[in-house]
């Protein structure tokens, strides 16, 4: 399919099954994957963000996947800036690159270029206050270092807007300034958004099955290799990372910590189900009942029939 100027974005919660029917989905049509996953980005951490294996990819060429350490910082903008030229380089070759994903912040920055910064952490935003609460005018001293330009347009007790700015902060690793700088157009394409859902029983299932798999495969010796390289605050916040780290710290038992990864997963997709609801032009897909990556990737070949024209 070598048509111009257009982007196919394979988006949906996590667990929902959309890396192996896109790896069939970028086969048929010759192309190649981008990740739109803010993990994994991340050398050495591949069990826990649900990484494809190499036999996985099955020969297709994936892009946005081991590009920085753990204890490098990362951005939206730089994203951006990242996927750019390699949509580019893939439409020069005449093929319709593949997008896949869950990082709703990733996906709204390209197609449409608004700032709107990082979710709502809603225990960041209470440590944050707490903090506030125990040392007034912490919060603006902290950011004031961390954003000069953001704390000079924020008076010291407009403790809302102190605690928002810190918060994009701390969970983008930059400040809200450069976001709101680097992010205000889209990139210049034609984006097809496919959105997969299914019934959240099934959803949330299918979720605690993969954590098993994550397990099995090795993922409490992920985390304490990971631990060993000092990794960054934003690649520890990676569920399942952070809850095996306070296990090693003595926190909760093995079994707590596994629980603790499968609510806070459920959690996760439920977040990503309502950040997308919100967003314009998603065309959804129940695949309820479908299980094979065949099945799944089949279904979106129909879809796509009357689309890519």
């Amino acid at each position: 399919m070598s048509l111009p100027n257009k982007v196919i974005i394979i988006l949906g919660p996590t667990g929902v099954g959309k890396t192996g029917a896109s790896v069939l989905l970028a086969k048929a049509m010759d192309t190649e994957i981008i990740s739109a996953d803010s993990m994994q980005i991340y050398r050495h951490m591949d069990i826990g963000t649900a990484k494809p294996s190499r036999e996985e990819m099955s020969g297709v060429k994936h892009h946005m996947i081991d590009i920085v350490e753990p204890s490098e910082p990362f951005s939206v903008g730089k994203y951006v800036e990242m996927v750019a030229p390699i949509i580019e380089e893939i439409h020069k070759r005449g093929k319709v690159p593949v997008m896949v994903g869950g990082t709703g912040l990733y996906i709204k920055a390209m197609t449409r270029g608004l700032f709107s910064g990082p979710s709502a952490d809603w225990n960041l935003r209470e440590d944050l206050l707490a903090m506030e609460a125990e040392h007034p005018g912490s919060l603006y001293a902290r950011l004031k270092k961390l954003d000069p330009e953001a704390a000079s347009r924020t008076m010291g007790g407009d403790t809302r807007r102190l605690v928002r700015a810190l918060e994009v902060c701390l969970k983008a690793e930059t400040g809200i300034t450069e976001l709101q700088k680097n992010l205000t157009r889209p990139l210049p394409y034609t984006f097809i958004l496919i959105g997969l859902t299914r019934e959240r029983k099934e959803l949330y299932e299918l979720i605690e099955k993969r954590v098993d798999a994550m397990l099995a495969k090795g993922l409490v010796d992920e985390v304490r290799d990971l631990l060993r390289m000092n990794p960054g605050k934003t690649a520890m916040q990676a569920i399942g990372y952070k809850e095996i780290a306070l296990f090693f710290r003595g926190e909760p038992s093995l079994d707590e910590a596994v629980s603790t990864i499968k609510k806070r997963s459920r959690n996760y997709a439920k977040r990503q189900f309502t950040w997308f609801r919100q967003e314009k032009g998603i065309q959804w897909m129940d695949i309820t009942g479908l299980f094979s990556h065949r099945d799944i990737h089949k279904a979106i070949e129909i879809f796509l029939e009357n689309r890519l024209t």
